[in-house]
């Protein structure tokens, strides 16, 4: 065991400093003083035995220690609080606050089921709904904004863990009401090579396939795309449940004939994996259950 062990404090401080680069907002963040900051800094600098930051009067840098230090430490030192925190949990039972976004009203609707269900088995935890556009799902996620998403899936991104597929659906396209493929009984994936094809931000590998060229609005929502596909400015990828839960006398719904089912799933971050987003993907998952 190393005796000299730098505490948590300084680890705490050197973190938050690489991150701010900045002694004073270092300071509010760990709600301490300046001059605290510096010397915890200048403490475990004595313990490693070389600077971890380069200091001048305008700015505050990592130095090739500092840096090898940062990226040696920070992902240990987040399962170590991720460890802590999951066996507080275990003490406690399940308490607090979850945030889970969606993006449509079945999305919403579905999720309000599972939340039926998580409150039943964890009435100390509150669940708390959040609509999210499209562009804002994964900034969503890496900020910390929510905890679990229900989004189209795969949602790659690093360290995001995909849990139940409670949705699986037939691809449908949204077309003008006055657009030629409104008559047609389905519509083959080749034809959207001809076509302009609108898209949301999120990925999509069978579109990326098929509609290579298709026009994303990364801010726009998904009654926006709609009305787009409405007024004849493109033709819309969908799933089938955008049928029901949107009908408008200005669209058709066709489907495709030679499509894969889009699939929808619950995705949250590997180290914001609590025991509330445990215990709630675990109610999605006896839900509703997945096809054999």
């Amino acid at each position: 065991m190393v005796n000299d062990a730098p505490e948590r404090r300084e680890v705490e401080s050197f973190l938050t400093l690489a991150e701010e680069l900045h002694f004073g907002r270092t300071a509010e963040r760990l709600h301490v003083s300046t001059a605290q900051v510096s010397q915890t800094i200048r403490k475990l600098e004595r313990h490693v035995g070389v600077p971890l930051f380069a200091r001048t009067s305008r700015r505050v840098e990592l130095t090739p220690a500092g840096r090898r230090l940062l990226a040696d430490l920070g992902p240990a030192w987040s399962a170590v609080e991720a460890a802590f925190g999951k066996a507080i949990e275990a003490g406690r039972g399940v308490t607090g606050t979850l945030r889970v976004a969606f993006g449509d009203a079945a999305g919403g609707q579905l999720l309000a089921g599972v939340a039926e269900l998580f409150r039943r088995r964890q009435p100390g935890c509150r669940v708390e709904f959040r609509e999210v556009r499209p562009a804002e799902v994964l900034p969503w996620l890496r900020d910390g904004e929510v905890d679990v998403v229900l989004a189209g899936l795969p949602l790659d991104g690093p360290g995001l863990v995909t849990g139940p597929v409670p949705v699986r659906e037939l691809r449908f396209l949204a077309v003008a009401a006055s657009h030629p493929f409104a008559r047609r009984e389905s519509v083959p994936a080749a034809d959207l090579a001809r076509l302009t094809v609108l898209r949301c931000a999120l990925p999509d590998p069978w579109l990326d396939e098929h509609a290579p060229d298709a026009v994303t609005r990364p801010a726009a929502g998904l009654q926006e795309l709609l009305t787009s596909a409405g007024a004849g400015e493109g033709v819309l990828p969908v799933g089938a449940h955008i049928r029901r839960y949107y009908p408008r006398p200005d669209l058709a719904y066709v489907p495709f004939g030679d499509a894969p089912r889009l699939e929808w799933g619950l995705v949250w971050r590997a180290d914001a994996t609590t025991a509330r987003v445990r215990a709630f993907t675990d109610a999605a998952a006896e839900l509703v259950r997945e096809p054999a």
